[in-house]
C-alpha cells in the first residue's frame, strides 16, 4: 500500500495543511516532525470515513473524540494522514508520534500497542449483492466462500486466525472502496466492511453511489468493533494514554461519537 513519495497531511482540531513529504528509503521513514511533548497528543491515522478524514468535519468521528478528550484533559490534539500501512509504522515508530489511530482491539496487536478506553464502535460484517445473499450461522459455513479483505486490516480474532490457516478463502484489496467493487463486479461473494464505512462510502464515493441498490449489508455481523488508539509501548506512550483515558472517562464517548458520525 506504500507509495513513495506521497505527501503526508497534517489535521489540527479540524484543520488542514500541507507537511512535509515521507521519503522512504530501505524500509525506514525518515520523517521532519516536531518532538512530541508532555501534554500533547500527536498521532497518525489513515483516510477512513466516516471514522476519519481530512476533509470531514473535525476530521471525523474518532478525530472529533480525541479532541474533546484532548480539550478536556487541557492537551492539544493533532493527527497526521497516511495510507494505512504507512500509519501503523510511522505512529509506532517515528519520532513526534506516541501512537495511531483508529485501531481494532486484539490481542494479536498487544505485543506492540498500548489501547486506549474505546473511542467508538462499529459492527463489523460482510457487504453483499441483494441478488446473491449470504447465509451462513459459523464461519465453518464460510470454508468455500470467496471472501474480500482489505490488506492490512484487522478483522476478527477468529477470521484472521482462520485465514493464516487456509481455512477461508480471501481475496485482498488495497481499500474498501476496491473491496466493494470486487462484490459488485461478482468477483467475491462477500467483503468484510465496517457498517458505517459502507454507509458513508456508498453515499459519497462516485465509483459507489450508483451501486445503493446492488450492495447491502448482511444482517449477521461479525462483532462490534470498538475503536481505539494504539499508543507506543514506551514511557511517553504510557503517560499520554494515561492522560487520554482519564479524559475518556470523564466525558460521555458514546453521545459524542454518535452525533459526530457524517452518512
Amino acid at each position: 500500500m506504500s507509495r513513495q513519495g506521497e505527501d503526508k497531511k497534517q489535521v489540527s482540531r479540524g484543520s488542514a495543511v500541507r507537511a512535509c513529504s515521507v521519503v522512504l528509503l530501505s524500509c525506514t521513514f525518515f520523517l521532519v516532525a516536531p518532538v512530541s511533548h508532555a501534554g500533547e497528543l500527536r498521532l497518525s491515522t489513515l483516510e477512513w470515513p466516516p471514522y476519519t478524514g481530512e476533509a470531514l468535519p473535525g476530521a471525523g468521528a474518532a478525530a472529533i473524540v480525541l479532541q474533546e478528550a484532548a480539550k478536556h484533559g487541557g492537551d492539544t490534539f493533532s493527527a497526521a494522514f497516511y495510507p494505512w500501512q504507512w500509519a501503523v509504522r510511522i505512529g509506532l515508530e517515528s519520532t513526534g508520534y506516541v501512537g495511531y489511530f483508529p485501531e481494532y482491539m486484539s490481542r494479536d496487536l498487544d505485543s506492540q500497542c498500548l489501547f486506549s478506553k474505546p473511542i467508538g464502535i462499529g459492527p463489523l460484517g460482510f457487504a453483499q449483492r441483494r441478488d446473491r445473499p449470504l447465509f451462513w450461522n459459523t464461519l465453518d459455513d464460510l470454508a468455500s466462500v470467496p471472501i474480500g479483505t482489505v490488506s492490512g486490516y484487522v478483522n476478527t480474532a477468529d477470521f484472521d486466525a482462520r485465514v493464516a490457516a487456509g481455512r477461508l478463502s480471501t481475496d485482498t484489496a488495497i481499500d474498501d472502496v476496491s473491496n466493494l467493487r470486487k462484490v459488485i463486479a461478482k468477483r467475491v461473494v462477500a467483503a468484510v466492511v465496517d457498517h458505517n464505512v459502507m454507509a458513508y462510502l456508498l453515499k459519497t464515493d462516485s465509483s459507489l453511489i450508483a451501486e445503493g441498490d446492488v450492495l447491502e449489508f448482511n444482517s449477521q455481523i461479525l462483532e462490534n468493533k470498538t475503536l481505539h488508539v494504539c499508543f507506543r509501548k514506551t514511557d511517553e506512550g504510557e503517560a499520554a494514554r494515561a492522560r487520554l483515558d482519564a479524559a475518556l472517562s470523564a466525558l460521555d464517548v458514546s453521545t459524542i461519537f454518535e452525533k459526530a458520525l457524517v452518512f
